[in-house]
């Protein structure tokens, strides 16, 4: 690997790391970015087939780049993000080594910097940046134990075709789970979903898309999430020409809504009673962001049309009213479980006092609490945006001038 010595390793080639090397060359510091497998690999390998952005075009996207092959208002699919990225590093002439994995990354002994070891060699930094993101170890609750049923991670999860024959339970109902939920409703498979507490904005709204109405009404910008609501999922979707997550409207397609999943015992799984309460909370998360965007457009005398029909909510299925506690799995016909019950972090290959006694990293903005370490990319990083793709330009910006800060008394001696 080349060269022997860079101001800035960045580890991670996917948004995180592009955003991040975009705004080091920016400020003439040399860096390198390494990456164990292709640039937005993620986006490649650890989606299903008919994802598309959970976002416009419009919105998440880097300033310095539209997407070429799809329409603003439109939501790009799984295979234009990676194209887009793929983009991007050709026009900032990203610095990626593809391929390459970082083993370890550890204090130089004179304290001054890090020696990185890789598969292809080893580097040294004066930085380091932990830009692998949020998804890095697909979490499954041990719950039902291997061999009993065909049971994957949404990340393994590509179309209903690679399932075996028979109904379907899907475990978490924030994007991806309502949405690979829908989809295989939609395949003419029977489905349960085990909805959690969550998030449910309107995919629109008086017409402006949610991201709009969170970017005006200052959420993007918040900086901790709502006390108790730490581990929220947010259900929504841009499947389907960008439509908002009805639980009770899946319900009257046919889906089995269920509470949250809670233990395996002969074949049967244990349903907690707590359905009624997790939608009637999504309700409310719901209604109050349409109330805050009607003040917002009284409030600043816009002419947006009115859309009263937004606030209606249905009656409560069936499934709701009297809601299943015992699902026996052979007498459903239930022959598969999805688990879309997220990620957890991993920084294995990083030695260095940053974490607390979880392994969660210690930051100020990604500035790590021992010098040298940063991290991006990550959910709340600096604020609610932070994981997303225009979130992570921002944070990035930041991190790079931070670093130009700590760089310039090295330049200015040399």
């Amino acid at each position: 690997m080349t060269p022997d010595h860079v101001n800035t390793v960045i580890v991670g080639g996917g948004q995180a790391g592009l955003a991040m090397s975009a705004h080091l060359s920016e400020q003439g510091i040399d860096h390198l970015v390494i990456e164990r497998d292709r640039i937005a690999e993620r986006w490649r390998t650890a989606r299903w087939d008919s994802l598309v952005a959970n976002g416009p075009a419009w919105h998440d996207r880097f300033p310095m780049l539209e997407f070429e092959d799809c329409d603003g208002d439109g939501f790009p699919t799984r295979d234009s993000v990676v194209r887009y990225f793929e983009t991007v590093a050709e026009r900032i002439d990203a610095p990626v080594r593809c391929g390459v994995e970082v083993k370890r990354a550890a204090r130089l002994p004179s304290g001054r910097g890090f020696r990185i070891e890789t598969s292809d060699g080893v580097v040294t930094a004066d930085h380091v940046v932990a830009a692998t993101g949020p998804f890095q170890t697909p979490v499954i609750p041990p719950v039902v134990p291997d061999g009993v049923i065909n049971q994957i991670h949404s990340c393994h999860y590509r179309n209903p075709e690679q399932l075996e024959e028979g109904g379907v339970l899907v475990v978490g109902a924030g994007s991806s789970g309502s949405q690979i939920a829908d989809e295989l409703l939609r395949s003419g498979r029977d489905v349960w979903l085990s909805v959690g507490p969550h998030d449910r904005p309107p995919r629109s709204y008086r017409g402006k898309d949610f991201v709009w109405w969170l970017g005006v009404l200052g959420k993007w910008q918040m900086k901790t999430p709502p006390a108790g609501r730490e581990h929220v999922t947010i259900a929504v979707s841009g499947a389907y020409g960008g439509k908002t997550v009805d639980f009770r409207r899946f319900a009257d397609r046919g889906m089995t809504l269920l509470g949250m999943t809670q233990g395996f015992e002969d074949g049967v799984i244990s349903v907690a009673g707590d359905l009624a309460q997790n939608v009637a909370e999504g309700d409310a998360n719901h209604l109050g962001l349409l109330a805050e965007a009607d003040a917002y457009v009284e409030a600043n005398g816009l002419d947006l049309p009115l859309e009263e029909e937004a606030k209606i909510i249905g009656p409560d299925p069936d499934c709701i009213v009297n809601p299943v506690r015992r699902l026996d799995l052979a007498e459903a016909g239930i022959t598969n479980i999805i688990w879309a019950t997220g990620y957890r972090q991993t920084f294995d290959w990083l030695e260095a006092d940053v974490f607390d006694g979880d392994g969660k990293p210690l930051h100020d903005r990604g500035v790590a609490a021992e010098q040298g370490v940063y991290f991006l990319g990550l959910p709340w990083l600096s604020m609610r945006g932070s994981s997303f793709i225009w979130g992570v330009w921002e944070d990035a910006r930041y991190l790079a001038s931070h670093i130009a800060g700590a760089s310039a008394p090295a330049r200015d001696s040399a």
